[in-house]
């Protein structure tokens, strides 16, 4: 009843390439590609095409990933821009933005770059044309320090 529910983006796999597999240059493709490898170069589905892109614990791309659903276990050194779904799980590594539609994220996974909504600029033009305008100027957010913004987590977790 409370357990979690394993979501995962289900699909068929196309195209393997196996741990042993070490690619350099661009992989284009379109279905489902389960990378166990090291990729030297960019990912990207063909345009137009719902494919995903897996990439196990021991895969690696060294490049950047634009696939219309991402499902996340190993390393990517680069962008990746996800237009539908991302997950990205406990033994993920990313060192670069991650430009999503929407995201899961386990814990332990570790993003080294921001996480992007991508329509979050329409989405807060929309909500800035509805809204009504403010009587006066807003005052600038206060900047704390590291220690006092630790602080602020550690009473927070010990509910204080």
């Amino acid at each position: 009843m409370f357990g979690r529910k394993k979501s995962s983006i289900s699909g068929r796999i196309d195209t393997l390439i196996a741990r042993s597999a070490r690619l350099q240059g661009d992989v284009e493709f379109s279905g489902g590609l389960h990378l166990e490898g090291h990729v030297i170069g960019n990912v990207r589905s063909k345009a137009g095409e719902g494919a995903t892109l897996w990439v196990s614990e021991q895969g690696c791309v060294e490049g950047a990933v634009d696939v219309p659903s991402v499902v996340l276990n190993g390393t990517v050194n680069g962008d990746v821009q996800a237009r539908e779904r991302v997950v990205i799980g406990a033994s993920a590594r990313v060192n670069g933005n991650v430009h999503y539609g929407t995201i899961e994220m386990a814990l332990g996974a570790q993003v080294t770059g921001k996480l992007i909504p991508l329509a979050a600029g329409a989405a807060g033009a929309a909500v800035a044309a509805a809204k009504p305008a403010e009587s006066g100027p807003r005052p600038a957010p206060a900047e704390l320090p590291p220690a006092a913004v630790d602080a602020l987590f550690d009473a927070r977790r010990s509910g204080t």
